[in-house]
């Protein structure tokens, strides 16, 4: 198993971890911990290095395997074995970016769900950008730019952003705790990790978040577009 440290601290940039298994075919490596992001739910994984033995591995791809985080190593060197040391460094620009995407996605979709009960039916996004899908009828550019003036309103109230990992039960006592049109978490998982904007937004979540609104930055509507007869996707860009 490894212990993820991204979920309780999404501004750890380098950690230490041991080797617990080897897959030579895709040259990826599992460890006990990590702060790297394996993907899920619309945020891509993490890249960064892992340094073991003297050797710098780039780490190309992450991807959660089971209760393992596995990283895939670039490079041509010789793959470490069970056991080694090693020394992990993220890119952090580029989380740093996502999670101020991600958050500000939040920011959109509690402000959404607060003033017009619409529920999100897909998204993803990239660093600085992304988009949500919403349960609307109709769309139209006046009622973009009163979200936009609303979302952004919002970043700065400068929100604390709290992140808990509860038991199943009592996260499911939660009103509207799913915020999606399908709840994608899986019926066996034990508990439940939320995120709240305090005072606007609280769902369950798997992602990296800011630790306030206020370091989102500027949230600019970039595009809308009709995605269905009740389906409208919103683009948005951080600056």
């Amino acid at each position: 198993m490894t212990d993820l440290l991204y979920q309780t601290d999404s501004y750890l940039q380098e950690f230490d971890a041991t080797i617990i298994s080897i897959m030579p075919e895709e040259r990826a490596v599992a460890l006990d911990r990590s702060a790297f992001y394996p993907g899920g739910g619309g945020q891509p994984c993490d890249f960064g290095s892992l340094m073991i033995a003297g050797v710098l591995y780039p780490v190309e791809k992450v991807k959660k395997q089971g209760g393992e985080i596995l990283h895939f190593l670039g490079g041509a060197a010789p793959l470490p074995s069970i056991g080694a040391a090693s020394h992990g460094t993220l890119d952090w620009i580029r989380r740093h970016k996502l999670m101020r995407a991600h958050t500000a996605l939040h920011v959109l979709c509690g402000t959404i769900f607060r003033d017009y009960g619409a529920q999100v039916t897909g998204g993803n996004m990239e660093p600085l950008k992304g988009h949500l899908d919403f349960e609307f009828a109709t769309m139209r550019g006046e009622l973009v730019r009163e979200i936009e003036i609303a979302i952004n309103k919002e970043v700065k109230e400068a929100r604390e952003i709290r992140v808990k990992i509860l038991p199943r039960e009592e996260a499911f006592q939660i009103p509207d705790l799913i915020r999606t049109k399908i709840n994608l978490l899986p019926e066996g998982i034990a508990q439940v990790r939320t995120v709240e904007i305090v005072g606007l937004d609280l769902q369950a979540d798997g992602g990296t978040h800011a630790r306030n609104t206020s370091e989102v930055g500027t949230i600019r509507v970039a595009d809308y577009k009709s995605k269905g007869a009740i389906n409208k996707r919103i683009y948005i860009e951080v600056e």
